[in-house]
């Protein structure tokens, strides 16, 4: 079974074109490194819930939608190997500086899973 590592951040609507454009750019380079799967999708009915939400996971304010994100590598160490590769990757350098990012990046987050089941 393969290892994917998830992402939940909230994006203003006014900057989706540019955080969608970052995307397609860092997606590429993951899959040039050997990840087998990027997928970017936009919330579209994410109502709050009663105790917990993905607009209450990111605090999302008016005027932003929640984005959740996935990255699917062979393994764990593919995907160890991989993110250092795109972590170090040049062409990402203006991904590193968080003032710059169309979305606040203090209210990302990711974690890494091990597949179990794919039907």
């Amino acid at each position: 079974m393969s290892y994917v590592d998830a992402f939940v951040l909230p994006v203003p609507l006014g900057r989706l074109d540019d955080y969608l454009r970052l995307a397609r750019r860092a997606g590429e380079i993951w899959k040039e490194y050997g990840a087998l799967e990027y997928v970017e999708c936009v919330g579209d009915d994410i109502r709050p819930g009663e105790h917990t939400s993905f607009p209450q996971s990111v605090r999302m304010q008016a005027g932003e939608t929640v984005i959740f994100a996935w990255v699917r590598y062979v393994s764990r160490e593919e995907r160890n190997r991989i993110l250092e590769q795109v972590m170090n990757d040049p062409r990402l350098a203006d991904m590193m500086n968080h003032a710059r990012l169309p979305f606040d990046a203090k209210r990302l987050f990711w974690g890494g899973f091990m597949e179990r089941i794919r039907l």
